[in-house]
């Protein structure tokens, strides 16, 4: 405690006497202050203390973080009311009634409403934008050619519940189960015509919609219309088919190994009704079954070290029934699956002259074809896709490839010669392009290639993953037989969804952003047999059978959510 007394010698009147800890102090150790002085610090205090009140205020209203520089503390500190020390006391107080603020401020009530048995909901798909280059090209050298700008929107949810079971679905601008683009400037906006820019093109379709359950740690069961379950390449499934049906999945880890099984039940058509007594429908037929394919998939992964590791899995396709042809008799024959499986083109074009390898589309007979390019008998496909992984430093590394048989080929082949020669005939004349003898050496296909990215990007070309100066690059040679595969599953872009076509894959995809893709492919082929066209029911280019020459530029820009 201090207490001043005033000298009693009278000499010096303002100076004081202090006793500190019951020790007088010496006038002349006493510090003595004038009235103004004392003044002109009090105000000083009292403005130094308001600006920091008021820095205070303005800091918590504003959100105030540590680490931003604010004008109006740093001209506090150029006019001296406050040192830097203070400065940086003042930060961290404001910083920490943000803080406080944030903990203690009441949450706002949400006005989505979600059934408590969901555990979990994600956005999930992509916004992509193409200019598409695709030529095809006749033995005559004629051609027709697609200058494209295209566009795609996928959007879906999914999630998890409660009881180990999930759910997903999507939501796609296009009804093409092998495509979700719409190509620009195609949409009229109704009828009669009412100019350009229209939305009739762009539809709503269900891409995929599914319920799965992981009831153990190494069962997964999904039923529904799913992404493809199956470990394969594009050269036997389109990255853009969903089967539907029902699909389950097993795991199981030995050491380095991880073991894994797939089995697929897909439908393939609906033949609906089942049954029907005569005189309710005029379908020709009276039951049948439905098609399904069947996949029967085993493989595994081992990991040689922690940087290498190779992958191989077998699968078998087989089918139970081949559907049925719904056209009314002695009407064109609408799209079916049950018919034999011809591949050939017509020997006249629109005009009904020879010359031009007119395919017959759209006025042919089977499926808007001259011969039959969608029909599924004498299938059974032994696929083995395979990989080798190897994980440097700083880059990913992958060896891949896929080997194809038709363990039925050669029928399949015999029954296309034998259907050449008596198929429907095109209309305004000409015939069926013949086959000279059956072509039973036809029956396999292959796939090689490569693929380099930096850390974890393998899978950009294609749009599976995505960050920021991320980048893949990728290649292969590709070769399909006209009997080796099922014609409607195979990718629509590379080859047009065709058989008896053989040629190289090249793509480079870069992340602009953790969202923001960038792709470029390019692919190029050639007819295999100059004895066969290229069969095949692709819509992109679908007038010209056989496909001598083809080739395809793509140039993408995709938002991954």
């Amino acid at each position: 405690m201090q207490s001043p007394i005033r000298n009693t010698n009278g000499s010096d009147p303002f100076s004081l006497i202090t006793y500190r800890k019951g020790r007088a102090v010496h006038p002349s150790k006493v510090r003595v202050t004038s009235s103004n002085e004392m003044h002109f610090r009090n105000l000083r205090r009292l403005r130094r203390n308001l600006s920091i009140a008021l820095f205070l205020g303005t800091a918590a209203a504003t959100g105030f973080c540590a680490e931003t520089k604010d004008p109006l503390l740093d001209l506090m500190i150029q006019k001296g009311i406050v040192t830097q020390d203070e400065a940086a006391k003042v930060r961290a107080e404001a910083d920490a009634l943000r803080t406080n603020a944030i903990a203690t401020a009441p949450l706002a009530e949400s006005k989505w409403n979600i059934n408590n048995a969901i555990k979990n909901v994600e956005l999930f798909g992509d916004l992509r934008l193409r200019f598409e280059s695709r030529q095809a090209n006749a033995p005559d050298d004629s051609r027709i050619e697609l200058n494209r700008l295209r566009y795609s929107v996928r959007l879906g949810l999914r999630g998890e519940v409660f009881d180990d079971f999930y759910y997903g679905v999507r939501l796609d601008t296009a009804a093409n189960p092998r495509s979700a683009w719409v190509t620009a400037g195609t949409s009229t906006s109704g009828s009669p015509y009412q100019g350009p820019f229209g939305k009739s093109t762009g539809g709503i379709d269900v891409g995929q919609v599914y319920i799965g359950a992981r009831p153990t740690d190494w069962l997964d069961i999904t039923i529904g219309k799913m992404s493809n379950p199956l470990y394969t390449t594009p050269m036997v499934w389109d990255p853009d088919l969903t089967p539907e049906g029902a699909a389950e999945r097993l795991k199981y880890t030995v050491g380095n190994a991880n073991f894994f099984a797939t089995f697929g039940q897909f439908l393939y058509q609906d033949v609906n009704p089942t049954y029907s007594s005569p005189g309710y429908f005029n379908i020709g037929y009276l039951n049948s079954t439905p098609s399904i394919l069947l996949a029967w998939q085993m493989g595994v992964d081992y990991h040689i070290t922690d940087k290498l590791s190779v992958k191989v899995a077998p699968v078998l396709y087989n089918y139970t029934g081949h559907g049925q042809n719904t056209t009314a008799p002695s009407s064109t024959v609408t799209p079916d699956f049950s018919g034999t499986y011809v591949g050939q083109g017509a020997t006249n074009n629109l005009f009904g002259q020879n010359g031009g390898a007119w395919s017959g589309f759209p006025t042919g007979f089977y499926d808007g074809f001259t011969a039959n390019q969608t029909g599924i008998r004498n299938l059974l496909v032994l696929e083995i896709p395979c990989e080798l992984n190897l994980k440097l430093n700083k880059l990913n590394l992958r060896l891949f490839g896929d080997y194809a048989e038709n363990l039925n080929g050669a029928d399949r082949a015999q029954a296309a010669f034998t259907a050449a020669q008596t198929a429907f005939q095109p209309v305004g004349g000409g015939g069926i392009a013949p086959i000279v003898s059956p072509q039973t050496q036809e029956t396999g296909a292959y796939q090689v290639g490569f693929a380099v990215g930096n850390k974890d990007a393998l899978g950009m070309v294609y749009g599976s993953t995505s960050r920021k100066h991320a980048w893949e690059a990728r290649a292969y040679w590709q070769h399909v037989e006209q009997y080796a595969l099922d014609v409607n599953l195979i990718d629509s872009d590379f080859f047009e969804g065709r058989a008896n076509l053989e040629g190289v894959f090249a793509a480079f995809a870069y992340g602009f952003t953790d969202n923001v893709i960038g792709t470029f492919r390019y692919g190029y082929a050639s007819r295999i047999n100059d004895k066969l066209g290229t069969g095949g029911s692709n819509f992109d280019i679908p007038q010209i059978n056989p496909i001598n020459h083809y080739s395809i530029l793509q140039f993408d820009l995709t938002l991954r959510f």
